[in-house]
C-alpha cells in the first residue's frame, strides 16, 4: 500500500532532527516572541487541524517561557503566610496561553488551534492557526464559516479551544474526571 505525504510528514515529526531542530530553535529565540511565518512547520498538524493554503489564514510561531509563574512579592507586613507564596502553578497549559498571546495581538483575527513545534531549556515554541473571518474566502467556505458567527468571537480568551477546553476539564471522556457543567448546576436551574 502507498501511503501520501501526511504519512511520511508525521513520521518524520516523531522523531525529528535534532541538530536541525536546535539550529531553528536558536534563530527562534532571536526573533520576537510573536512571529509571523509564511507557511506552517509542520504541515501534516497544520492541515489537520483546519489549516487551507487560501487566503485568510495566518499563522503565528509564539515563543513562551518555561518555568512555573513567579508573582511579585508584596513588602507590607500583616498578611498570612499562606498568601506569601511567590511560585504558583499555572492552571492553563503553555498551548492555551500561546493562543491567547497571538489573539491579543492579532485582534482582527480568530484562533482555529495550535500545536507544539519545540522547546528547549527555556522556551516552549507554538504554531498558532489563525484565522481572518471578515474575508469572503472563509465567509463562504461551508466548514469555516462558523467562525464568522458573532458567538465564536475571541475563542481563545473564552477557553473554547482544544487547548482551552482541555485545560479546563471539558475533554475527558473517563468517569473520574470533572464533567462541566455539574449535575447539581443542572438540578438548579431546574428550579
Amino acid at each position: 500500500m502507498v501511503n501520501g505525504l501526511n504519512y511520511y510528514l508525521r513520521q518524520a515529526w516523531k522523531k525529528p532532527d535534532k541538530e536541525t531542530l536546535r539550529n531553528r530553535m536558536v534563530e527562534w529565540r532571536a526573533d520576537d516572541a510573536i512571529v509571523k511565518v509564511e507557511k506552517p512547520l509542520r504541515l501534516d498538524r497544520a492541515r489537520a487541524l483546519g489549516y487551507k493554503a487560501k487566503k485568510g489564514f495566518v499563522v503565528l510561531r509564539v515563543r513562551l517561557n518555561r518555568g512555573g509563574r513567579k508573582r511579585v512579592r508584596f513588602g507590607v507586613k500583616g498578611r498570612k503566610s499562606k498568601n506569601q507564596t511567590i511560585r504558583k502553578t499555572l492552571k492553563m497549559s503553555y498551548q492555551w496561553v500561546a493562543e491567547i498571546r497571538a489573539a491579543r495581538k492579532y485582534k482582527n483575527l480568530e484562533v482555529l488551534n495550535s500545536y507544539p513545534i519545540g522547546k528547549d531549556g527555556n522556551h516552549y515554541f507554538f504554531e498558532v492557526i489563525m484565522v481572518d473571518s471578515s474575508k469572503p474566502e472563509i465567509r463562504n467556505d461551508r466548514t469555516l464559516k462558523w467562525l464568522s458567527v458573532g458567538t465564536n468571537k475571541k475563542r481563545a480568551e473564552r477557553g473554547l479551544t482544544s487547548a482551552g477546553k482541555k485545560s479546563r476539564g471539558l475533554r475527558s471522556k473517563s468517569p473520574r474526571m470533572k464533567v462541566r457543567p455539574s449535575l447539581r448546576s443542572w438540578d438548579r436551574k431546574g428550579k
